[in-house]
């Protein structure tokens, strides 16, 4: 039961987190882990926990009419291809190598953040639809593989990309990043089911808590969008550093 009181609270926590701004898994995977869960079940668990909650957060971005299915489902599609890459690429170089250009990048993404109060809400023209398609390909790609290769703040990154390079709007750049994350999600949750790496009680448990923070965090989202998205992302980014030095 000490391992319900520990998880559950924390995996609130972080799918309130995650459905804002990425980085959910910063603080759920550490959780599993503080219980007493071993590493390779508690990724099984926190996947299935995730999954949940990720695919209540998609449904209301859904329902609200922030997502675009052709450019989402594209989209999932070239981030699971880069995401084989990256794995593949993590069989040949140090995983450290990534860490310290990490350590470099991180202080670089965080004054952008923080510079830039607007995050895709500006006055601007939107792109060309097909320009906009390419351009969210091309940074599920790029996210995809470093998802493989590393990890941690994925979703975060994606979101900064589409609302900076593909010029959306935080609602439809969160809701499309969603869809990607719950595509992945669901491909090593069924990875981790296949291999007995998931504590399904406790899976379905936390689920339901993960369910309530996606729920309510997503729910802040579309009411009040940048106000609540860009600290989060910045608190996001900040723990991920931490998380980096401490190794």
């Amino acid at each position: 039961m000490y391992q319900y009181l520990i998880i559950c609270p924390l995996v609130f926590l972080a799918g309130f987190v995650d459905s804002i701004a990425g980085g959910g898994g910063l603080i759920s995977l550490p959780a599993y882990l503080a219980a007493g869960v071993p590493p390779h079940i508690a990724l099984g668990t926190n996947k299935m926990s995730s999954t949940l909650g990720t695919i209540i957060s998609t449904a209301r971005y859904a329902k609200n009419g922030f997502i675009n299915v052709k450019l989402s489902l594209l989209s999932a599609l070239c981030a699971v291809i880069g995401s084989v890459i990256g794995a593949h690429l993590s069989l040949l170089a140090s995983e450290q190598v990534l860490k310290t250009m990490m350590i470099a990048v991180l202080p670089v993404v965080a004054f952008y953040v923080f510079k830039n109060k607007n995050l895709g809400d500006t006055k601007e023209e939107s792109l060309p639809e097909r320009k906009t398609l390419l351009i969210s390909m091309g940074a599920a790609l790029v996210v995809g593989c470093y998802d493989g290769f590393y990890g941690p703040g994925t979703g975060t990154f994606l979101l900064l990309l589409l609302t900076g390079l593909a010029k959306m709007n935080v609602r439809n750049a969160s809701g499309t990043t969603k869809v990607i994350n719950l595509s992945s999600n669901i491909a090593a949750l069924v990875t981790f089911l296949i291999n007995g790496k998931v504590l399904i009680p406790l899976g379905l448990a936390s689920g339901i808590f993960c369910i309530a923070g996606h729920y309510i965090g997503s729910g802040l989202v579309l009411k009040n969008g940048l106000k609540i998205v860009r600290p989060v992302v910045f608190v996001v980014l900040l723990c991920l550093f931490v998380k980096i030095i401490k190794g």
